[in-house]
């Protein structure tokens, strides 16, 4: 109803005239190195470049090949409550989108309403007819603003951003969830496995305790010897205790992660039969489009470029447009006589003339909020490559570690055999065979740990470039989420 009253050289001026305050966004230009440190084929990792093309998939832990653990994640990321908060930001943030964008369009509105009431006749004024009497009235009214400067249109802009952010957080905190669920699961399965390696040793170590009390018992072996068996057996049960407590709290750290109580958490392959999954480096430019944190400091800093124009856009005139169409008569069926109908139309320019430095403020902290988030986005960018840097160095050399430890496990089986041989025929003392043995037992719980470790940097590194989503250039509507609304 309102475009009615838009006198044609105002609407010409809107159509023709209209511009927007404000500096456009601009991507700054940032220092993307040429090459990741510590590639595969770099000059500080020497070794084949196989895997330097892999393509980053979106289900990335599948390559590790346990149904299990796929299905953990499936539930973590339905059921997290960090990813659920997240989500329910997103659309809180697309409401804010809807609520600024709503400023460009007239707004209209109707109010019905009717009163009854009795004019006192001692006050000399002129009495109706009927008196007391009753009064109906019935409007529908209209107001617009008109965004000639552009000041709506920048807010709507940094509203956009400000929601595209919120999802590149989502996906930020779901790639966390997802991670925390692999490198924990890969950590029970490290626990399980030191557990296993202590029980192993507990019941080999209740053997000999067993054969030591009856030589003590027997007289062939003194009490020193009896009591150091003894000692190592209590040393290995003390450690099977320490495993089952730390298997139980990694349970349950697995539970709230994937959106559940604390529970008994089901097990799929054991460590040594889970898959590698081959390392990805791809260009280093790529990780701007992927990691969601960028993408996220990226959008802060459209919000803040966007604020700057509406806080400029302050300096120019405001006009609006308002009207009124209406009824009103002393009955309800009076209102569609002919002299009951009122109408008004108008507008209003309204220019600051004096605001002593309020405005210039404005856009002052625009100014300086739009530097903040460029630093921020810079910092964010530097700190990205570091974390693919520090990744792929512990991907590197932990496998460099494992592969001498491994050695070490060998060497101390051997070592450990050949002691006991030594002891059974006569040639040394027991302390020998507790010295290998102990440093048998040792060498597997690091063996197993640094197993653990090299997957966990694998996952980390997942991580660090970006969890394999596909890239996204903006917000994508899903189930029950309103599209991204078309921009003006």
């Amino acid at each position: 109803m309102s475009y009615r009253l838009v006198p044609a050289s105002v609407a010409a001026m809107v159509l023709l005239g209209g511009c927007t305050v404000g500096p456009d966004y601009v991507r700054p230009d940032v220092a993307v190195p040429e090459a990741y440190r510590f590639a595969p084929g770099s000059p500080e990792s020497p070794g084949p470049q196989q895997a330097a093309d892999v393509v980053i998939t979106q289900y990335w832990w599948s390559q590790i090949g346990d149904p299990v653990l796929d299905e953990l994640i499936a539930l973590a990321r339905a059921h997290n409550y960090d990813v659920l908060i997240a989500t329910a930001r997103v659309e809180e943030y697309y409401g804010r989108v809807m609520t600024t964008r709503a400023g460009l369009f007239p707004q209209v509105g109707a109010e019905v309403g009717g009163t009854r009431q009795r004019i006192s006749s001692g006050g000399g004024t002129v009495l109706p007819i009927d008196n007391p009497f009753n009064q109906v009235r019935a409007d529908v009214y209209a107001s617009w603003e008109i965004d000639l400067f552009g000041r709506i249109r920048r807010m709507t802009e940094a509203a956009r951003a400000d929601w595209a952010a919120s999802e590149q957080a989502r996906r930020s905190t779901e790639i966390s969830v997802v991670a925390a669920v692999a490198s924990g699961y890969i950590t029970l399965r490290d626990l399980d496995n030191r557990l296993r390696i202590a029980q192993d040793t507990l019941v080999s170590r209740e053997g000999a305790l067993q054969v030591f009390r009856e030589r003590f018992q027997g007289g062939v072996v003194s009490e020193v010897e009896y009591a150091q068996s003894r000692s190592e057996y209590a040393s290995a049960q003390a450690s099977v205790e320490q495993f089952r407590q730390q298997v139980a709290q990694q349970e349950d750290l697995l539970s709230v992660l994937v959106g559940d109580n604390p529970r008994a958490m089901p097990r799929g392959k054991p460590i040594d039969e889970l898959v590698l999954p081959v390392v990805p480096v791809g260009l280093p430019s790529s990780l701007l489009e992927q990691r969601p944190d960028l993408l996220q400091a990226e959008q802060s800093l459209v919000s803040a470029n966007a604020q700057i124009g509406a806080a400029r856009a302050q300096y120019f005139p405001t006009i609006s447009l308002t009207g009124m169409f209406g009824a009103a008569s002393t009955a309800l069926s009076g209102l569609w006589v002919g002299s009951s109908r009122a109408w008004s139309y108008g507008g209003l320019i309204s220019v600051p003339i004096f605001t002593a430095g309020a405005i210039a403020g404005d856009v002052k902290q625009a100014e300086a909020r739009q530097k903040q988030a460029l630093y921020g986005y810079q910092q964010a960018i530097q700190t990205a490559f570091r974390e693919v840097a520090d990744a792929l160095a512990g991907v590197q050399y932990t496998r460099s570690q494992l592969a001498a430890k491994n050695d070490q496990v060998d060497a101390l089986s051997r070592y450990a055999l050949l002691a006991r041989d030594r002891y059974e025929g006569g040639y040394t003392s027991y302390l020998e065979v507790l010295d290998s043995e102990r440093s048998l037992f040792s060498a597997q719980l690091e063996q197993s740990t640094l197993r653990g470790t090299e997957f966990g940097q694998l996952v980390q590194l997942y991580k660090a470039l970006g969890g394999g989503w596909p890239l996204d250039s903006a917000p994508q509507a899903s189930a029950g989420q309103p599209a991204v609304p078309a921009k003006e």
